[in-house]
């Protein structure tokens, strides 16, 4: 067995992050599949009683070890490992002030709006998805201009932010819609940046589960 498992599927960005730091720092891990969609296993009480409570992915098992929430996985990650970890205090509190602001404002708008528009039987309201497309272009707009005059969202070095960040950057842009990166002058490169990281992979390469079982 692998020294961690990760409960995951292709289509979830917050699961994404998880299997990125684990490839990105050379981890023994496999994926365990995780039918979200005709299965609906995160919402069995199995799958809460015995995985996780909350009834989502990612869940990483690490020994005894049992971590939800992908922003606990990526500090856990990075501190056993010393890898895309900030180097002071302070630094890991920026990570950590931009791995909220990521969770609430930046993927977490664009996770509901991917999943509205593609997976949602029936699809998004109109206004809902005019509603979530008005906060991801302002939050995008924060991001890029971080991105102004430097190569990663702390300074010089990758860190379990930018992980953090790219969690949904890199699906289609047909699932989107409109083209992040064609869009944000500054976000491309940085998502080159890191897509160029020993390592990286895509995540419908990343993880199982692609095309979706609908």
């Amino acid at each position: 067995m692998s020294e961690y498992q990760l409960y995951c599927f292709a289509q979830s960005g917050n699961a994404y992050r998880a299997a990125l730091m684990l490839n990105l720092i050379g981890a023994d891990w496999q994926p365990i599949y995780v039918d979200f969609f005709k299965g609906g296993e995160t919402r069995t009480p199995k799958y809460r009683a015995e995985v996780n409570e909350m009834g989502e992915v990612p869940v990483l098992v690490h020994g005894g070890k049992k971590l939800t929430q992908s922003g606990v996985i990526l500090t856990y990650l990075a501190e056993r490992t010393k890898k895309f970890l900030p180097r002071d205090d302070d630094g890991r509190l920026e990570a950590l002030r931009w791995i909220i602001f990521d969770n609430q404002k930046v993927n977490g708008f664009l996770g509901p709006y991917r999943f509205l528009k593609n997976f949602a039987r029936p699809a998004g309201d109109p206004a809902v998805m005019a509603f979530l497309k008005g906060r991801i272009d302002n939050n995008l707009a924060i991001l890029d201009k971080r991105l102004a005059d430097r190569p990663y969202i702390l300074g010089a070095e990758p860190t379990i932010a930018d992980l953090s960040l790219v969690a949904y950057l890199y699906y289609p842009v047909e699932e989107f819609g409109f083209d992040i990166a064609a869009q944000h002058k500054n976000i491309a490169p940085w998502l080159a940046r890191v897509k160029a990281l020993p390592g990286w992979a895509h995540p419908y390469d990343l993880m199982p589960g692609y095309p979706p079982n609908l």
